[in-house]
């Protein structure tokens, strides 16, 4: 009698095991159940569809419903909600077309992912104001905008969505203003990043209301401005509140299932539960941080890729670890790229027990003699006491993908010294002699020793 492999969620974790298990043994029943009809599909590429650059939002699927059925043989049921867990039984039970059923399984993985967070916001549910984090919110915004051609733009939150959002609708044409209650933008980022993102911004025309709590919304059905303190308001025809996710971590919580402290599911190193047979990735699981070796939540599209594919060899037979992550993100924000990786701020390194020194320098993009050089902000944090790397950030017009070698000295456990003495590739349109990352990493070792 086959074995069955049953998926709760349909999107980078879920989809990527249960084809990674298919491939792996074509006899094992893979089973997916997924409560809407979008699966597998780049919810990084919304904002780029919402601005036009994107024709199609169906471009944004990497693989379609069909093709999982049809071609990789698996039992994608869109359309189906599983409400419950029972780890005794082994059993899920599903919602779908007003009816209920129980599903058994021998294997078990719980990827249902994250939601945009609704702060409790009064005109919260005005017409015109919207969350984004998955493709119909990303359709009805599209709409909303092209139909009701709306004039300005208020945005809540000034994260990655918050900061794609304001370039996304001042290219329809919107005036933006956005609204962040901390001191800057994209705080993972650290400071030396965000200043220079946001005087960008304003040089695009975007209104910053930084160190600005929003209350709430206003309009007589649609939304017309945002509510500040002090009775202030600020007009506004569209709203996208961004103020991060949470994990779905509820399904998993209410079977008994073991939530770390970070909110999210808690997963071993396979990304096993505490529930026999049961596993958990994606965004509502937590991963292991490859600085701290602590359980950590940072919801990006590479970590639950690869967890799932892992769980997907794992099921099949062939125990793989999901594999450590170090929080690496890059973001563009109009001509700029801000990118960043492992721990980028001396307090909050302190706070994991290290003794932190860091260095912010500046170095071309390219050999100053070849044309066209822009200048790249590059952070590099290490450890005192054992040299060890443990983060950095880099922004600029160029080159932000350097942030990649960084996060591969993290992984590797380089010192500062090792980072220093990487053999980079050098040719003057790409780089000077000494890469950026080279030319932070001696300047930090001088600070150390």
């Amino acid at each position: 009698m086959a074995t069955t492999f049953v998926v709760v969620g349909g999107d980078a974790a879920g989809m990527s095991a249960a084809s990674k298990a298919k491939r792996e043994d074509p006899d094992l029943d893979v089973v997916v159940f997924e409560k809407g009809q979008w699966v597998s599909y780049a919810a990084c590429g919304m904002p780029y569809f919402i601005k036009g650059e994107i024709e199609e939002i169906d471009d944004l699927v990497q693989v379609t419903p069909r093709e999982f059925r049809e071609e990789r043989d698996v039992d994608l049921r869109t359309g189906h909600e599983v409400v419950a867990v029972d780890p005794d039984a082994k059993t899920v039970t599903v919602a779908a077309d007003g009816d209920r059923f129980e599903q058994a399984y021998d294997d078990l993985l719980i990827a249902t992912g994250a939601s945009a967070i609704k702060p409790p916001f009064p005109g919260l549910d005005l017409d015109g104001v919207f969350t984004i984090h998955d493709m119909d919110e990303a359709g009805a915004i599209e709409r909303y905008v092209s139909e009701e051609e709306p004039a300005t733009a208020a945005i809540v939150g000034g994260g990655y969505v918050g900061i794609e959002m304001a370039e996304a609708l001042d290219a329809r044409g919107l005036d933006v203003q956005l609204f962040e209650m901390l001191p800057h933008v994209l705080q993972p980022f650290g400071e030396a990043v965000a200043t220079k993102v946001e005087a960008h911004l304003q040089d695009q025309g975007v209104e910053l209301h930084l160190d600005t709590a929003v209350q709430g919304f206003a309009g007589e059905g649609t939304v017309s401005a945002v509510d500040l303190e002090d009775e202030e308001s600020v007009p506004a025809d569209i709203v996208i509140v961004g103020v991060g996710v949470s994990p779905n971590a509820e399904l998993a919580e209410a079977a008994g299932i073991e939530i770390g402290s970070t909110g999210a599911i808690a997963t071993d190193e396979f990304g096993r539960t505490n529930a026999d047979s049961v596993f958990a990735a994606g965004d509502c699981a937590e991963a292991t941080n490859v600085v701290t070796g602590e359980p950590d939540h940072v919801p990006l599209a590479l970590t639950a890729n690869r967890a799932g594919r892992a769980i997907g060899q794992t099921v099949t037979g062939n125990p793989t670890q999901t594999g450590e992550m170090a929080g690496t993100a890059i973001v563009k924000a109009f001509d700029l790229g801000a990118a960043r990786t492992g721990i980028v701020d001396e307090e909050a390194a302190a706070d994991a027990g290290f003794d932190p020194v860091s260095v912010e320098i500046q170095a071309p993009s390219r050999a100053h003699y070849y044309p066209g050089p822009t200048p790249l902000t590059v952070t590099l944090l290490a450890d005192r006491e054992t040299e060890r790397v443990l983060g950095g950030s880099i922004v600029g017009r160029e080159g932000v993908k350097r942030i990649d070698t960084i996060a591969t000295a993290l992984h590797a456990g380089l010192t500062v010294t090792e980072l220093e003495n990487l053999d980079l590739a050098y040719a003057p349109p790409f780089s000077p002699v000494w890469d950026p990352v080279l030319t932070a990493g001696r300047v930090l070792q001088g600070k150390l020793g």
